[in-house]
């Protein structure tokens, strides 16, 4: 860096030892305007790294506010109608999506979310299919794994809830303690273990948008109350 503006300088100088006075007073010399372009040129390449990593984080706080405003308004609505209430997670096609529905139908059936259900997750942000990638630890409704799985698209069946979290009428996680000796330590570490229930944003790597890079964020379901946390890089993982 050193030697390229040393050479710069140089070439400034010779280029006004070449010019008469009333050439310099009249404007710079071609030798002059390149050495500004080649500044300029160094400068951006200098700072593309961390301009860009700057837009990702960005990209990234407002995926993770979506992810933490739709896990919200599930508990609000689960609070407000005294009914379960479940939020779902998919990516279909590079596009990550949430749907927000009651737990059961009418006949006390479990229920999944139709296709008019589901929502673009990043829809309002102005973020491109491939720039992110959304990821669970989640199994099965309120159930979850000891790693985060990313770009996945799982099937919903009456009897299957991948990657889905489900609130009582309380606004807590909806799990059923069974006997007295199921308390609710032995429903923690069962189901949702001491991670909690993780959604995961991060960005794609280049040329790959179904792989996470280290840069993430996340919103956790950390205890059986529901309550809501926001982690980011290794307490996403």
């Amino acid at each position: 860096m050193c030697g390229l503006v040393v050479c710069v300088r140089l070439l400034i100088a010779q280029s006004k030892f070449d010019s008469d006075s009333t050439q310099s007073k009249a404007g710079y010399s071609l030798i002059e305007l390149l050495a500004v372009v080649v500044i300029i040129g160094v400068l951006a390449v200098i700072a593309a790294p961390g301009w860009i990593a700057f837009v990702n984080r960005q990209r990234l706080n407002k995926a993770n506010d979506a992810v933490l405003a739709a896990l919200q308004e599930a508990q609000r609505e689960a609070k407000k109608e005294k009914l379960s209430y479940s939020v779902s997670f998919k990516t279909d096609n590079n596009i990550q999506k949430f749907a927000i529905y009651r737990a059961k139908n009418s006949d006390g059936t479990n229920a999944v979310p139709n296709s008019s259900d589901w929502e673009n997750l990043l829809g309002d942000l102005d973020i491109k299919p491939g720039q992110l990638v959304i990821g669970t630890n989640i199994t099965g409704e309120n159930t979850s794994s000891s790693t985060v799985s990313y770009a996945s698209n799982p099937v919903f069946s009456a009897t299957s809830k991948p990657q889905t979290i489900t609130f009582d009428y309380m606004g807590a996680l909806d799990l059923t303690v069974k006997t007295k000796n199921d308390g609710l330590t032995a429903v923690q570490n069962s189901k949702i273990g001491n991670k909690g229930l993780i959604v995961a944003v991060a960005i794609a790597k280049p040329g790959n948008p179904t792989q996470a890079t280290n840069t993430k964020r996340c919103v956790i379901v950390k205890t059986l109350l529901g309550s809501l946390q926001t982690g980011k890089d290794t307490a996403c993982e």
